[in-house]
Parts: C-alpha cells; structure tokens; sequence
C-alpha cells in the first residue's frame, strides 16, 4: 500500500517526461502491431468474403478483437510480473522501486491537471487558435471551429471523465494487485482508446476491448461518483447538485462508467454538459448533463481540475483507511487461531 502513495507522489512531482520509457506507448506498439497481423489472419479469404454474409464477416473481425484483447492485456500484465520476478532476484529493494514507478506509469494526474491548465491559460491569454488545438489533443472531436465556451465543455468533459481513466482506476487496480493489476487496467484502457470506437473500421473489431475497458471501469467509476460528490462538499461547490445529477443525468451518457463524473461535476458547478459535437465530419449529440446555472467560462477548468485533485486525495485516504482496516482485522483474528 506504501508503493502505491509513493507512486501517486511521483506522478505529482515528475509526471511523465519524455526521457523515460513509457509503458503505454509499448503497449500502443504491440496492440497496432497486433492488429495488422489479426486481421490478416482472421481476413476470409477473397472468394469466401465476396459470398459470405455480413454477420459471419462480423464474427470474424469480433473474434479477431477478443483475441487482441487477450493478448495485449495478458502480454501487459505477465511482462510487469516477469520484470518484478527478475528484479526481485537481482535485489529485493530493486522490485520495490520498479514496481513503484510502474504504478505511477499507470497514473496520469499531473499530465491531466496540465493538459486542462494549458486550455484554461490560453483561453485566459485571449488565444483561442491555440486553445482549440490543445483541446483537440485530450479529445476526439473536431475543435478548429469551436467558440471559447465549447472549448471550456470538452476540457472540463475530459478532465472530468478522466477522473476514472487517470486516477481513481490504476490507483483501485494498484491497491488490489500492485503494478501487474494497475497494467492490466491501463492495457485495457489504452486497447478502449485506440480501437473501442463504433465505426466501420472498429464496430466489431474493438468491441472485446470496448466492453472490457467497460467492465474494469464499472466499479472505480461508481466510487468516483462518490468521491466527486464528497469533493464538492470539501470545495464548497454543490454537493447536492452533483449526487442529484448523477441520479438523473450520469445514465443518459452512450458509456455506463463516463457519465457518472462528467454529470457529478456538471451538478457541483451547476454547469450543462453535452450537446453537439462534430466527429470526422459527422454531427452526433451527446445528451445534456446538468443544467446552464452559469455560462462556460474558463474558470470552470480550473474548479474541475481541483476536484479531479481532492478526489484523488480522498481515494487515497479511503484506500488507506480500508487497508488499516484489514490490517486491524488480521491482526486481531489471525488465520489458524
């Protein structure tokens, strides 16, 4: 449990430089290399796919993704336990450090919070051009054309959504399994956000790496909810605003885990989240959260930013208290008494 606040440190002090090896960009590698060769392997031959239904072309492009899924996650995970195996046996404290520095990989709340910061401080400084390339960095959509309030929604959108993906997730899956758990997650999420997307190229294809990144998230974005709710009481901003809009809003989101921080910030600011949002060309509405008390402004980045930080510092307590907890508890009725 120590690595793990050790690690959450060295995201705040370090982040992610860009001298050090990045576990993610291995993993990003190894799942596009994947994905040429599964397709030609899963690819019906020339005279079969002229003839064959669609369903069964389906099916193939679905198996083909179940199989990188697999591969890609066990690959993760089962490199991070034979990393920590060797240096276990080269020198006991070297497994500590790597195993702390590989938790940390999987955190990105320093990178989110400057991510955020860089939008709100161009907005700030009357730079809108620049504004809407930085947002179009942390997000899907099309942002050349968007006015400044439509840049604050999709930086606070991001930076709220990301409240699970960069924080409260690796640091659940670092607290039950170590460094080998969190890669696990941080694999999974990095197959949803390379190929877990509902197009042509990726319905079915990414659909095992979609569901999974969906089924990891599904109880660390429920205590995101939580923990959103209990920062916005801490920030003074409305407690009661962000439980009732998760109850009403969170489910209208196309994502069963994203909804739920997105419409609990929304709520605590009194804010609206939502609306119409340009993908590759293509208009799609994405249901409103919240409701307009106060026009999008960049000071709402900022207030996001802090409850992304008191959330994850109440993570963290909470983590620490359950293991005392536990501790206490094994210490009190120990196995074979």
């Amino acid at each position: 449990m120590i690595d793990v606040y050790v690690a959450f440190v060295l995201d705040l002090l370090i982040g992610d430089p860009r001298w050090l090896p990045h576990p993610v960009v291995w993993i990003g590698k190894l799942s596009g290399w994947l994905e040429t060769v599964l397709r030609r392997l899963f690819r019906a031959p020339a005279r079969e796919a002229a003839k064959a239904d669609a369903t069964v072309l389906a099916k193939r492009e679905k198996w083909a993704g179940v199989l990188l899924a697999a591969l890609v996650v066990g690959a993760s995970g089962g490199a991070v336990l034979g990393l920590l195996w060797l240096a276990g046996h080269i020198h006991p404290w070297l497994a500590v450090f790597a195993n702390i520095w590989l938790i940390s990989t999987t955190i990105a709340v320093r990178g989110l919070a400057e991510a955020g910061n860089g939008i709100r401080r161009a907005l700030a400084a009357g730079e809108l051009e620049r504004a809407r390339q930085l947002a179009g960095w942390i997000v899907s959509r099309d942002t050349r054309q968007l006015p400044e309030p439509e840049v604050v929604r999709a930086a606070v959108e991001s930076v709220a959504e990301n409240i699970v993906d960069a924080v409260v997730a690796p640091l659940f899956y670092a607290m039950l399994g170590g460094a080998p758990l969190a890669m696990v997650y941080r694999a999974a999420n990095t197959l949803d956000s390379m190929v877990g997307y509902k197009n042509d190229r990726y319905l079915h294809f990414g659909w095992a790496s979609a569901r999974l990144d969906d089924l990891l998230n599904w109880i660390p974005a429920r205590i995101t909810g939580l923990l959103v709710v209990a920062a916005a009481w801490i920030l003074r901003h409305s407690a009661a605003g962000a439980w009732r809009t998760i109850r009403r809003d969170a489910a209208k989101h196309p994502s069963p885990n994203s909804g739920i921080p997105e419409s609990g910030v929304a709520g605590a600011l009194g804010i609206r989240l939502g609306g119409r949002n340009i993908y590759h060309g293509r208009e799609s509405f994405r249901a409103y959260m919240g409701e307009p008390l106060h026009e999008l402004a960049p000071i709402h980045i900022r207030q996001t930013i802090r409850i992304l930080y008191v959330s994850a510092g109440l993570m963290l307590a909470a983590g620490g208290i359950v293991w005392w907890m536990l501790a206490a508890a094994g210490a009190a009725y120990p196995v074979g008494r």
